[in-house]
């Protein structure tokens, strides 16, 4: 596959693009069959909604399933997807190498548990050269506002902002005049199992909790083009795959 000049003007423009169904149905169902079995056996590594909330709990709600790719061989086989290396190639403006520092992720909103996601840019714990990186996210089921689906704000990776307009956690501020009127642009896709959506690592996002009696679950990673290296010494200086 190979993107149309308005679609990458898009995705330069807002920072974000979907992909209406990119991925086979089958494929997504297995997919999250597996993904179900992690989550209820807990297999780890994961991240969980108390850690998360830095709260104190015996008990562990998982947030999310960490190292997808050495997970299963079905979850790398996605991640290498020699569909979506074109993609990744036209966006980022050369070839993409896949992080497993970042992301590489089963992202979960299990049902009433879930926590809010606040407006945030991915890169605020990255550390790379620059800023020209990807993130991909598969939705394996039905995603809109009341399970958390992610609502994005337009342009915003092409901002600057000053760091009083992020918190300690480096979330984005909704007490500030100025974030809330940007914060009133934002927009949002209804996904359905098989949609892609891409989006840059410094466009502002969030999501809500998951009011609805079903989990939400998705599938994302990150590719940063191959010329922007991680710093050394850092989180983001971890093992890498090429995609070639």
């Amino acid at each position: 596959m190979r993107l149309t000049s308005k679609q990458i003007n898009e995705f330069k423009t807002n920072g974000f693009l979907l992909l209406p169904q990119f991925a086979d149905h089958k494929l997504c169902d297995e997919i999250r069959q597996l993904c179900e079995k992690h989550l209820k056996q807990q297999i780890g590594p994961i991240e969980s909604e108390e850690e998360y909330l830095q709260k104190d709990s015996a008990s562990k709600t998982v947030r999310r399933l960490r190292q997808a790719y050495e997970r299963e061989p079905l979850f790398s086989q996605w991640m290498i997807n020699p569909q979506m290396r074109p993609v990744l190639e036209q966006l980022l403006g050369e070839k993409g190498q896949l992080l497993l520092a970042h992301h590489n992720s089963i992202m979960t909103k299990l049902p009433h548990v879930s926590s809010v996601t606040s407006w945030h840019q991915d890169l605020r714990y990255w550390h790379y050269e620059n800023d020209n990186l990807v993130s991909v996210w598969l939705s394996l089921g039905d995603e809109y506002l009341e399970n958390g689906l992610l609502e994005f704000i337009p342009g915003t990776h092409k901002m600057k902002f000053s760091p009083e307009q992020f918190d300690k956690k480096l979330s984005f501020r909704d007490d500030l005049p100025q974030n809330q009127a940007l914060i009133s642009k934002r927009v949002h896709f209804d996904l359905h199992k098989g949609d892609v959506i891409l989006f840059h690592a410094k466009t502002l996002h969030a999501a809500s909790k998951n009011s609805t009696d079903t989990a939400k679950i998705s599938f994302v990673y990150s590719v940063r083009a191959l010329s922007n290296k991680p710093i050394a010494n850092t989180r983001s200086d971890f093992k890498e795959v090429e995609l070639t």
